[in-house]
């Protein structure tokens, strides 16, 4: 069960403006005449035809924004991400702090101010200044908003869902010396709706028959009973609640014994439990199923652009070394500016050792439902290990039998991002040069799918927010065994993943995913494969 998030919005040129920064000082309100630059690419394209003006905005409506800053020395930040997460680097496993990043990376506290400053001259409250000083938030009314952005904000209506929504006229201007430091304004329309496809589940039942077993999961993939994730921290980032009690069921049936999840709500948290409660109850129930000891923390969100920036942010801000993620939307349904604002989290938390696993969608090679081939975001980020889905067979005794690549998973080629080097060796001419997803894959189908109680019964479901936990997972049970070794976290995985070239996997070579076929070593539709722990594990220690 792949989670999506649609958006409306052709992809805009991602560069920003420049300008000459001068010293820091507070900004007065910009004079009719004082030049102002536009954060590009933050603007929703092609509406017209898709949805219909109803209006303005209410002056008064109070609206959040989340401003992603641009890094300091991006080269160098680069560099530095790819020394820290490369096996064969003397630099390999030596993270930053949160303090050494900000120090390196992050604007300074004079840049910051003068954003704030800014924001503030215009109305607006500031509310956080993340770690990183990357990422500012603040608030204020939508007249407010027009006023200090430069832009109109109108109401529509959506022609094939009827839902209303806001959006901005155009892209956001910013006095000069204030746009010279932005690269995102998240907020500024709320065109963005998470949710989820159907559940692919069978006939809810009264017993856990029809999915794997905690048993299968751990028997298939080859995990040791030695390590079970504990003194381990796994995120999740969910756009939905779930109910603790079906977490107990699960995990009592099981005699897992995992520690209660530990809910941080982000702006506000994701509001009343909805129809996506089976999506983060299967999330959590997966983790407890392979590290059955890691102690989860389940941040929720609202449902918005802004929400997303700002969850990701406060899962780097905790410093949570793994986190599985089952929410997404192909890269074309998203503005430039959004995936740049995104990217540079998982950046930052990259360079801070913190590894993300994402879920790279249940509609095989056609991501974008139109016909083509397209692959779901954030799977294809660089700085994201994509999980893709297959159908493991276990035998009577619990160990890995066979394994196709099953239809739905994701997988293709990104028209955003260039083929990152660690990925090269493997290059594909169906590639086209851009980086290929997915890098690993799991269990996904969902016939049998896995074993989830949720919403007060059993029930089977599958889709690749089933295989990313099942990576996730893995990465807490490696941690705790490098730990124990003496070895710094896996972090961001794919640089040695890549360097393990097949070993500890389990090859994936036949199945298809629509344009993509399964064949020996990387392919599009299931990556390197599946892990067998015990051998990976071994290889990535060295």
């Amino acid at each position: 069960m792949k989670s999506r998030l649609k958006l409306v919005g052709l992809v805009a040129a991602p560069a920003l403006l420049a300008a000459a920064v001068p010293a820091a000082h507070a900004v007065a309100a910009p004079e009719p005449h004082q030049a102002r630059a536009a954060v590009t690419g933050d603007v929703l394209k092609g509406l017209s035809g898709h949805a219909t003006r109803t209006g303005k905005v209410a002056a008064g409506k109070r609206i959040s924004v989340a401003i992603s800053l641009t890094p300091r020395s991006a080269k160098a930040l680069d560099t530095f991400v790819a020394k820290v997460s490369d096996p064969r680097s003397s630099s390999y496993g030596h993270y930053l702090t949160k303090r050494q990043f900000a120090a390196r990376f992050g604007r300074t506290d004079a840049e910051v101010k003068r954003l704030k400053d800014y924001l503030r001259s215009q109305g607006l409250t500031v509310t956080a200044v993340h770690s990183g000083n990357l990422l500012v938030d603040a608030s204020g009314t939508a007249a407010q908003l027009e006023k200090a952005f430069g832009t109109k904000l109108s109401t529509w209506k959506d022609a094939a869902s009827g839902r209303s929504f806001y959006a901005n006229d155009a892209a956001p201007t910013l006095p000069a010396a204030v746009a010279s430091l932005v690269s995102d304004v998240a907020g500024l329309n709320n065109r963005a709706q998470l949710h989820h496809q159907a559940p692919s589940t069978v006939t809810p039942h009264n017993g856990p028959g029809g999915g794997y077993t905690p048993a299968q999961l751990k028997g298939g993939y080859n995990v040791s009973g030695t390590y079970t994730g504990s003194g381990q921290k796994i995120a999740l980032i969910e756009f939905d609640g779930f109910q603790q009690s079906n977490i107990t069921k699960y995990d009592t049936n099981y005699s897992l014994g995992s520690p209660t999840p530990v809910v941080q709500k982000v702006d506000g948290g994701s509001g009343a439990l909805g129809d996506g409660q089976v999506e983060v109850e299967l999330d959590i129930e997966v983790l407890h199923a392979i590290a059955p000891k890691a102690n989860v923390t389940v941040f929720e969100g609202p449902n918005s652009d802004a929400g997303e920036v700002d969850t990701y942010q406060a899962i780097v801000d905790s410093g949570i070394p793994t986190t599985s993620i089952s929410w997404g939307a192909a890269e074309s349904a998203r503005t430039t500016s959004n995936i740049n604002a995104v990217d540079a989290v998982f950046k930052a938390g990259a360079a801070q050792g913190l590894g993300f696993y994402a879920a790279s969608g249940d509609d095989g090679s056609d991501d974008a439902g139109n016909g083509t081939t397209a692959v779901d975001y954030p799977a294809s980020d660089p700085y994201v290990t994509g999980v893709g889905g297959t159908k493991l067979t276990v035998t009577s005794s619990n160990t890995w039998s066979k394994e196709v690549a099953w239809s739905g998973g994701g997988g293709g080629k990104s028209s955003v991002f260039k083929i990152p080097n660690w990925q090269t060796a493997v290059q594909k001419s169906a590639g086209g040069g851009f980086r290929q997803v997915p890098d690993v894959s799991a269990h996904a189908n969902p016939s049998p799918g896995v074993s989830v109680y949720s919403q007060g019964s059993w029930t089977s479901v599958g889709g690749t927010s089933a295989a990313a936990p099942e990576w996730a997972a893995f990465a807490a049970l490696y941690n705790q065994q490098a730990a124990a070794a003496g070895k710094a976290n896996l972090g961001f995985a794919n640089p040695a993943l890549y360097t393990a070239s097949g070993t500890g996997f389990h090859d994936v070579t036949s199945g298809s995913n629509g344009a993509y076929s399964a064949a020996a070593g990387w392919d599009f539709t299931s990556g390197w494969g599946s892990y067998n722990a015990t051998t990976l594990a071994g290889k990535l220690l060295g």
